[in-house]
């Protein structure tokens, strides 16, 4: 028998009433939609250019490996949508820090060039995954309920 136990009733009790436990068939296929956005587009653009990434600036080929594990994680989230919800929300939480403390100083100043409006052009690409991404679900699953332990129960 395992050293861990399941929670006591009460804490179950709440557990639930501040999770939902699964999500309608039509929100998942939505999800599996922004997945496929992610894993397909990152595919098509980065994926190529893995072959050059050792001659690329040390950052650049560091976020090249980055986005392509994203991408290898995106294609997971097509069969298990709801564990590889995580990288929907890294996905839209790093575009919109992006976004608020890059991208909004530069367009507040009009300093905006031909290189800086194609990378935002192409940071607009979160705006499906933020509409598919189910919020209340994350609400639920990640403030409200309660953490799991970090010692074992006896």
């Amino acid at each position: 028998m395992s050293n861990l136990t399941a929670s006591p009733p009460a804490a179950t009790a709440e557990i639930r009433g501040a999770e939902p436990r699964t999500l309608s068939a039509f929100r998942l296929n939505l999800m599996r939609a922004g997945y496929l956005l992610m894993a397909v587009g990152l595919a098509l653009v980065k994926w190529p250019l893995l072959l050059q990434a050792a001659s690329q600036p040390l950052i650049e080929g560091a976020m090249l490996c980055i986005l392509t594990a994203v991408s290898l994680l995106a294609f997971l989230g097509l069969r298990y949508p709801i564990a590889m919800l995580p990288i929907l929300v890294f996905e839209v939480l790093w575009k919109v820090l992006w976004f608020g403390i890059v991208a909004l100083p530069h367009l507040l100043a009009n300093t905006v060039d031909a290189p800086f409006e194609s990378f935002l052009f192409n940071m607009l690409f979160v705006i499906p995954i933020i509409a598919v991404t189910p919020w209340d679900f994350v609400w639920n699953r990640y403030v409200r309920t309660r953490g799991e332990t970090w010692t074992r129960i006896h």
